[in-house]
């Protein structure tokens, strides 16, 4: 089986490309490393990129641009996927109000390429996107809210945000806006050409693969500023912005589910759910109790358009594809980055001494 991944040295994409790999499908990855253009050297993917040719001696990597409209179409003729995962994007939030045309272009006219390709020339393959949950803008600021002593939840016994919330008639940011183009276009094609198109609304996606900066990347981010004694910067809602983690791991593996029980222009959010949910105040406790005092300072303003509380409900994810549940924890995720960048600071304990205290934490944090 052939399988096609765009952004396959992100970290959705990678990851994808691993598990894949792991299930002896021949892989064909695009990546042209624009990360580094958005990020700087620290962005880069090309480690990650270099990995999985020598882990994976059947993968192709291809260094093409997602906005090349013909090359798009030359790879899909040839190519003649089975699957397709397109994890390709400007991620950044805060990046893209900078540059909204290169913003713009990759998120929203890359996404078209990719959706006429396959329907000229394998329509009936599953098509998963990595959509994000910043397409509802800042509505879920509008839902009753309770602020806790080191976070904010939801009043009236809500759980997570599903998706029936509106999209429309708030404010998104640029990115969220570009990604909505995207989004809605997925859905389009699969209603219109009645092709197996599933959109995935992310929540925050990590692994210690991501290579985490300020401007994407919260959980790792912060991990490495822990360990490297680097300063975080707090954006606005006194560090009480809650988000839920999901594993990049358990996302290739729900895309894998879809590939095997496919369904027509599907939405679903898709985070780390209520138990995988956290506040930066509740992040920075959680490492100083492992030996990690963050040094961080806040800043007054909020991101624009940005979230107070997400925490995404899963039970239409959950149904859908009962198969399917959270393999990863947050004890299982932090340690995890945690030993990938505790390998690159000298001077810290091992990684193993960690993992009880990391367990105990969590423990007594409650795990949210």
């Amino acid at each position: 089986m052939r399988a096609l991944i765009t952004g396959s040295g992100g970290l959705a994409g990678s990851e994808c490309v691993r598990l894949l790999s792991e299930h002896d499908w021949d892989v064909t990855g695009i990546d042209n490393d624009m990360r580094q253009e958005f990020f700087g050297p620290q962005g880069t993917t090309a480690a990650v990129v270099e990995e999985l040719k020598i882990a994976f001696p059947k993968y192709r990597h291809l260094r093409l641009d997602i906005r090349d409209r013909q090359g798009i179409r030359d790879l899909f003729d040839a190519e003649r996927p089975d699957f397709v995962i397109h994890a390709a994007a400007q991620p950044s939030h805060d990046k893209a109000a900078r540059i909204p045309y290169d913003d713009f272009d990759v998120n929203a006219v890359g996404t078209i390429n990719m959706l006429v390709a396959a329907r000229d020339f394998c329509p009936e393959s599953p098509f998963c996107f990595t959509s994000t949950n910043k397409v509802y803008g800042d509505r879920p600021n509008s839902l009753p809210l309770i602020e806790q002593e080191k976070r904010y939840d939801y009043g009236g016994g809500l759980d997570g945000i599903d998706e029936s919330m509106s999209i429309d008639r708030s404010l998104h940011s640029i990115f969220g806006a570009s990604k909505i183009a995207a989004d809605v276009m997925c859905q389009e094609f699969g209603r219109y050409f009645h092709m197996p198109v599933g959109v995935f609304r992310c929540g925050c996606l990590t692994g210690p693969q991501q290579a985490a900066v300020e401007l994407h990347g919260y959980l790792a981010y912060i991990i490495i500023c822990a360990v490297t004694g680097r300063p975080y910067n707090i954006y606005g809602f006194k560090g009480k912005q809650v988000r839920d983690q999901i594993h990049c791991r358990d996302v290739a593996r729900l895309f894998l589910e879809f590939y095997q029980h496919p369904r027509v222009a599907e939405v679903y959010n898709l985070g780390g759910g209520r138990s995988n949910s956290l506040s930066i105040l509740e992040t920075i406790d959680l490492l100083a109790g492992m030996g990690f005092a963050l040094q961080y300072q806040h800043q007054a303003a909020n991101r624009i358009g940005d979230h107070i509380c997400y925490i995404s409900d899963l039970r239409k994810v959950q149904s859908h594809f009962p198969n399917w549940q959270i393999e990863y924890d947050l004890p299982k995720i932090v340690n995890e980055i945690l030993e990938r960048h505790l390998r690159d600071a000298r001077g810290h304990r091992g990684p193993d001494q960690f993992k009880t205290r990391i367990a105990m934490q969590m423990g007594r944090s409650g795990g949210d």
